[in-house]
């Protein structure tokens, strides 16, 4: 079982801040688990409709979409960051 932590509008766009979840074999990287994340509904598809612009974060290390997510305990899916 892998947590995931929705960060801002994912948050808002998902309709919560975290959950458990098991992921299929096929979910090897995270961009397999953005697209796998795509389809368990409407409002993941809003969420993630713009996937190269997600940024995410492995047992709170920043990483990049083709990273593998075997053995992650916790993934964080975060918006652009902006700021000043």
């Amino acid at each position: 079982m892998t947590r995931l932590v929705y960060f801002a509008w994912v948050r808002e766009r998902i309709g919560k801040a975290e959950e458990d979840i098991v992921l299929p074999a096929n979910v090897r990287t995270v961009s397999d688990l953005l697209s796998h994340l795509t389809s368990l509904g409407e409002e993941y598809e809003a969420a993630l409709q713009f996937p190269e612009v997600i940024r995410v974060a492995i047992d709170q290390e920043h990483v990049e979409h083709d990273e593998p997510i075997a053995g992650a305990c916790e993934i964080g899916l975060f918006p652009p960051m902006t700021g000043g």
